[in-house]
């Protein structure tokens, strides 16, 4: 099917489920695991968005042509949970959810995540998305207690 991700592509949402991490992905970033998906802090945001979530897939799966179900609905309910606790704890405005396919599709990681934006009026968030930044995770740290919290799921990969 269509695929991009490089012959011997070093997943980083892979790899952070085995333990192994860098500046970008630390275990710390997790909010929620469930079976089949987890959620974490992003760790590139766009100004006005502090604090935007991704939820991915346990398994790897490089994009959503070719998913499982079970994984699909999984993502998809943990979205859900994400997107309400980002509402409930953030003191935004709304929320809005990404998903991105092939290059052209502005996917840039191989393997399939759904991004769960906090929006605020007049956030610009589809004007801004070049101007994102990764940010570090002291910045990230808040954010994860705030979703940790109030989603009260398991946040180890046991």
């Amino acid at each position: 099917m269509w695929t991009h991700e490089p012959p011997g592509y070093d997943c980083p949402f892979c790899r952070i489920q085995r333990g192994v991490h860098d500046d970008r992905n630390q275990p710390g970033d997790v909010v929620a695991v469930t079976e089949l998906a987890y959620a974490r802090i992003a760790p590139k945001w766009w100004p006005g968005n502090a604090g935007a979530a991704l939820v991915i897939p346990r398994d790897h799966h490089e994009n959503l042509y070719a998913m499982p179900r079970d994984a699909g609905h999984a993502v998809w309910d943990l979205t859900q949970e994400v997107a309400t606790a980002i509402r409930t704890t953030y003191g935004c405005d709304g929320v809005s959810t990404r998903q991105h396919n092939e290059p052209v599709g502005n996917q840039d990681v191989w393997h399939l995540h759904v991004h769960v934006f906090p929006r605020h009026d007049d956030d610009r968030l589809y004007v801004r998305h070049r101007e994102a930044a990764y940010v570090d995770a002291a910045a990230r740290a808040p954010y994860v207690d705030l979703l940790a919290g109030e989603l009260d799921l398991p946040r180890t990969f046991d």
